[in-house]
């Protein structure tokens, strides 16, 4: 099952991979998504996380970075490079627990 297709009230497992594709999910979704994420991720000790947000008019890569410059979780973030979506993915890096 995907995000589009889940009633708004069911839980939509994501793998914990260390890549977090945005593209299924609504707006609104993106900041407690992230941050749930980012727990998950730290707690499997995954210490650097790709967001995609697609390139567009760029809309989604703001609000996701405003949610990162809020985040404690966030250690620091950068747009990824060639090889890793150019400006429609953002590379975040995690503070470790107990760092």
């Amino acid at each position: 099952m995907n995000a589009d297709s889940a009633p708004d009230d069911t839980p939509v497992p994501i793998p914990i991979t260390g890549e977090l594709d945005l593209h299924t999910f609504r707006p609104a979704e993106v900041a407690s998504l992230l941050e749930e994420y980012f727990q998950a991720c730290r707690a499997r000790g995954i210490a650097t996380v790709r967001v995609v947000h697609g390139k567009g008019t760029g809309t989604l890569r703001e609000t996701v970075h405003a949610q990162l410059r809020r985040s404690p979780l966030v250690a620091s973030f950068r747009l990824g490079d060639e090889h890793s979506g150019g400006w429609g993915a953002t590379l975040v890096t995690l503070h470790q627990p107990g760092a």
